[in-house]
């Protein structure tokens, strides 16, 4: 049986009635500020839990650029990165000493790629070169993203409910790999903000759970969902207890101490708040539950499809109502050749399985 997605949107759209979802205007719905954020890489720098003040503000001062190239407000451009270039040579030793001790060899090499990477900046805004500026941009921001990871360290930091204990967890991010009859992508994993979830899913991965099984639903610019086994379970069955395994919903909200469970944004009165992992860009992975419990699902997830243009982040009210945990961030344009005749060959996550744990 496949599970469905509880979703509603704040918007009306042309065409969506063929789908079956009715769509409705919740109250106190506003456009969040600024431009939607679709990068995956962007989503997952912010939903880090560090706040590493000199790595945070050149992150933040390139992102900022953004608005800038696309106004080719080109002498602004030129101005944010110079200030990026001497927070690099002025604050490195600050932002060394944010790095455990085994990791510093590692962080200076990456610094040293990331002072390279501004010089090129540089060059390129220079010369108004938008394309290359936009490539090499990307490039720093990934070396920033290393650089925070390495700032976490070890430590998790956050408390999970012990009546979890049982339940499988990912304190920490990984990288799978997702291998499909149309083609392969990659995805990052987030433990940091959905470890029960994120936990499950790796669980089910090393075990070849999802080996072989169809994409059993494909609505065009809005799902694909897989995971559903064969036969009449809709879940994964524990073979200790003969049990089906569920995982609460879980959500994590910018700022807030702890993680959100069992609890959907409704049910809290949050109508408009944005989680820490948004479905806010095409290749969101999302667990799917039944229409009757957020609480009961299992191994069935999701490809978001759809587009933060059309429903931001804070606006479609998948967020609050199914958790993400992690986003494709290669190989996405497989995800529009997907469909129900087609198949997960296999699930492998290449890296982060040391910080799986199969329960607390």
């Amino acid at each position: 049986m496949v599970h469905k997605i509880l979703v509603s949107t704040v918007l009306t759209l042309c065409g969506w009635a063929a789908i079956g979802f009715s769509w409705t205007q919740p109250s106190l719905a506003a456009l969040p500020p600024g431009n939607a954020v679709k990068d995956p890489y962007a989503i997952l720098r912010n939903a880090l839990p560090i706040e590493q003040k000199e790595l945070r503000e050149i992150q933040h001062k390139l992102e900022d650029t953004s608005d800038l190239v696309r106004g080719s407000r080109w002498p602004s451009v030129s101005k944010a990165i110079s200030a990026s270039q001497f927070r690099v040579s002025n604050r490195k030793q600050e932002i060394l000493e944010s790095i455990p001790s085994s990791e510093k060899e590692n962080a200076e090499k990456i610094l040293a790629k990331l002072k390279t990477s501004l010089v090129n900046l540089g060059e390129l805004s220079s010369a108004k070169n938008k394309n290359e500026f936009i490539e090499e941009r990307r490039n720093s921001l990934k070396l920033i993203g290393n650089l925070e990871a390495l700032a976490l360290g070890e430590n998790f930091p956050y408390s999970i409910p012990k009546e979890f204990n049982d339940l499988p967890r990912l304190l920490g991010r990984a990288n799978a790999s997702i291998k499909t009859s149309k083609g392969d992508m990659k995805a990052i994993i987030d433990g940091y903000n959905a470890p029960l979830t994120a936990g499950s899913f790796v669980d089910l991965a090393q075990k070849g759970f999802y080996d072989g099984l169809p994409i059993n639903r494909a609505e065009e610019f809005f799902v694909l969902q897989t995971g559903d086994p064969k036969g009449p379970e809709t879940g994964y069955i524990d073979p200790e207890n003969g049990d089906q395994r569920t995982v609460p919903l879980e959500i994590r909200i910018p700022d807030k101490v702890d993680t959100i469970y069992k609890k959907t944004f409704e049910e809290l009165g949050l109508y408009t708040a944005t989680p820490t992992l948004p479905f806010a860009t095409p290749g969101a992975l999302g667990w799917s539950h039944s229409g009757t419990s957020v609480n009961d699902g299992s191994s069935q997830f999701f490809f978001f499809l759809y587009d933060a243009e059309l429903n931001p982040a804070g606006r479609n009210l998948i967020d609050g109502n199914n958790a993400a945990f992690g986003y494709v961030v290669e190989g996405n344009e497989i995800l529009n050749k997907l469909d129900v005749n087609d198949q997960i060959i296999s699930i492998t996550i290449e890296d982060g399985i040391d910080r799986f744990k199969s329960h607390a």
